[in-house]
């Protein structure tokens, strides 16, 4: 008795499937992980500047945080970020919204650092 080819498991379709999932994987961490990586970094450097509030004035924060904005490329312009200074204490909020394209849709990605420190 002879058997058939799907019997044996020797379908080309699954591997297909899969290979064209992978390239989907692939694409879409191609396009997402570098503006991850510069929203880490714009994390950082917000919580660098709330702990530097006692020596710095909310104009030079917000100047620290434009500059690094630039340096990225990241679409941030002064009225996104909110300094509050109460009670001994800096709260910066930053929200910025980055654009990243697909083939036929653009998704918008939300990004809100926040850092609280008191104030020496």
């Amino acid at each position: 008795m002879r058997k058939s080819r799907r019997e044996r498991g020797e379908s080309q379709f699954g591997c297909l499937l899969g290979l064209i999932l992978l390239g989907i994987a692939i694409f879409v961490a191609w396009k997402m992980i570098p503006v991850k990586v510069k929203a880490a970094e714009m994390r950082q450097t917000v919580v660098d500047e709330a702990k530097s509030a006692g020596t710095h004035n909310d104009e030079r924060i917000k100047a620290a945080i434009m500059a690094k904005a630039r340096e990225d490329a990241l679409p941030l312009t002064e009225d996104d970020i909110n300094i509050v200074r109460a009670n001994g204490e800096i709260t910066v909020t930053v929200n910025y919204t980055v654009p990243i394209a697909f083939p036929g849709y653009t998704y918008q990605w939300h990004i809100t650092h926040t850092a609280n420190n008191p104030i020496f």
